[in-house]
């Protein structure tokens, strides 16, 4: 269907990009797309220590990240897991190439 002349079109947001990924918000098959696009911008800003959050639950999320990670030409290596402080099992710090 059409979008209506007088509808208003959505307002784009942009999300700051930190050294901090949650990924509880995005859906598995967004995460072989997302990953990449966020690491290159933290390296655009200079930011080349990053934590992924990607939950304990089954491990399904983490196990596809950790496939993400050990093929990106961005990525000089993963901690996994991170420190009881930064989430344990549910996190892995990641170290981007400069």
């Amino acid at each position: 269907m059409p979008a209506d002349a007088d509808e208003p079109i959505p307002e784009v947001v942009e999300h700051p990009i930190g050294p901090e990924l949650d990924l509880h918000a995005f859906l598995p098959a967004e995460v072989g797309s997302l990953l990449p696009e966020y690491f290159a911008e933290c390296r655009k800003r200079g930011i080349l220590r990053v934590r992924i959050i990607h939950g304990k639950g089954s491990g399904s999320l983490r196990m596809g990240v950790h496939q993400l990670l050990r093929k990106s030409p961005a990525v000089q290596q993963f901690i996994w897991p991170a420190d009881e402080t930064s989430g344990s099992w549910g996190a892995t710090w990641v170290i981007l190439q400069p």
